[in-house]
């Protein structure tokens, strides 16, 4: 995986973290659930390059 790609993909669960986060210490459902799909899109984005990574080698 490249480097940028990993580091935008990381980036990405982490921003969905901080959604997650900050929407249950402000009781925003809506906004802790944006942040679960971020996460979701994030790890699934690093799974696939992952698997790219390993038919390369």
């Amino acid at each position: 995986m490249s480097a940028g790609k990993k580091a935008k993909n990381a980036a990405q669960t982490a921003k969905g973290k901080a959604k997650e986060a900050t929407g249950k210490a402000v009781g925003n459902e809506s906004l802790e659930m944006q942040g679960r799909v971020e996460q979701a899109k994030g790890d699934a984005k690093q799974a696939g390059e992952k698997a790219k990574d390993a038919f390369k080698h």
